[in-house]
């Protein structure tokens, strides 16, 4: 745990994707062109695939209306760092993998300097063993345990297994009755750091081999409160969909949905997620399959991923996120950055030859993407949504 960052908190959230009933006869998944073929590179654009044509959805959590952070907003699991998820106590859980890199997580290729700092932080020179790719996975399973009630663990006997099955089968989750689930959940609500006496005590490991690196996104300074969150996104794909419950403080409600569901509920107005959750489930919906959808999650992950900050730039009647990549985005960041108002006019009417990576937020209920750029990492472009009929200025 960083207790050194000026302007962020520390916090991993999870991508929870779970199988569902087949998709019906003669509707097939494809897999995605690979990044660089025409359907990639033209600046994201394709159909939203039908909500039938997958075959799983997205676990996503309603959070309370007195919430301070997002209020009322859809969310995927997660929550900020505790120092315990940092806890050299994790060494003795972790008896058997302390020797491997990264507790057998494996190597990322990307170049440590262009590691997210997150990642790239010495934890040793911070007074914890437990590296962060670590910590921060557990910090992710021990928020959804928490959250919704869902607990990836695997026994100590089991987990070399889930090891060697982490990059070619979907994990699955632990089997343990409901009575002794709920009384160690409300034990972790009530202490974070009951989450590793837990499982010292069930002689459980919690399934940081199933959670594959995914992207990692800063709070802006014109974010939706004063609180700002360097996290780290994590995803994991399950064969079944488990059963949630809401911890009827921070969540209210648990919903599963495909991904095109709810991009196509938002604009809809039925109900409201944040930008990174827009951008990110609009990059899902170029996997309807769950197979696909894993095997290139955890194929991809060893590449590693982007440092995020969106820099907001204020319009008349909108504002526009701008990303990394964009030709306006700044050239050095910190976290210092504020919001700008621009009379740019690439901004209004960007050129065909512009580098675009923005996100241009016309309402609450109202994200269009404009991409144009190759993704880093050999991660996915966003499929773009089609526009609103009720919004003349989502033509930008």
């Amino acid at each position: 745990m960083n207790t050194t960052l000026r302007h962020w908190k520390e916090a991993a959230t999870l991508i929870l994707a779970a199988g569902r009933r087949l998709a019906p006869a003669g509707l097939t998944s494809r897999t995605p062109e690979a990044p660089g073929s025409p359907l990639a590179s033209s600046c994201g654009r394709s159909h939203l695939p039908h909500k039938s044509a997958f075959d799983y959805d997205v676990l996503l959590l309603k959070r309370s209306s007195k919430s301070g952070f997002m209020p009322n907003a859809y969310v995927f699991p997660g929550g900020k760092v505790d120092p315990s998820d940092f806890s050299s106590e994790w060494l003795d859980i972790f008896k058997s993998f302390r020797d491997s890199p990264r507790f057998g997580l494996g190597s990322v290729t990307q170049p440590a300097e262009s590691r997210p700092p997150m990642f790239a932080t010495d934890r040793l020179h911070l007074g914890s063993p437990v590296p962060g790719e670590v910590a921060f996975r557990i910090c992710a399973l021990r928020e959804t345990f928490e959250e919704c009630g869902v607990l990836l663990a695997v026994s100590k006997q089991e987990a070399k297994g889930a090891l060697l099955k982490g990059k070619e089968a979907t994990c699955a989750v632990s089997g343990l009755c409901s009575s002794e689930l709920s009384r160690w959940r409300t034990l972790v609500l009530q202490d974070s750091s009951n989450f590793l006496r837990m499982c010292r005590e069930l002689q459980l490991l919690p399934n940081i081999w199933a959670l594959h690196e995914w992207s990692n996104w800063l709070t802006p300074v014109a974010g939706y409160s004063a609180a700002r969150f360097d996290t780290a996104f994590f995803i994991c794909c399950l064969n079944e969909t488990p059963q949630t419950l809401q911890d009827e403080r921070e969540i209210v409600r648990c919903q599963w949905s495909t991904p095109s569901e709810v991009l196509q509920s938002y604009q809809a107005q039925e109900y409201w997620i944040a930008p990174p959750q827009f951008y990110e489930l609009s990059r899902m919906c170029r996997f309807p399959s769950l197979n696909d959808l894993h095997n290139f999650s955890s194929q991809r992950a060893t590449e590693g991923c982007e440092h995020w900050l969106p820099v907001v730039v204020l319009e008349d009647k909108h504002h526009i996120s701008v990303l990394p990549g964009d030709k306006l985005y700044p050239s050095t960041t910190s976290g210092e950055t504020q919001a700008e108002t621009s009379t740019d006019p690439q901004l209004e009417e960007p050129q065909n030859n512009t580098a675009l990576h923005r996100m241009v937020i016309l309402n609450p209920y109202s994200t269009n993407l404009q991409i144009n750029i190759k993704p880093k990492y050999n991660h996915l472009l966003p499929v773009i949504m089609p526009t609103s009929a009720h919004d003349p200025q989502s033509q930008l």
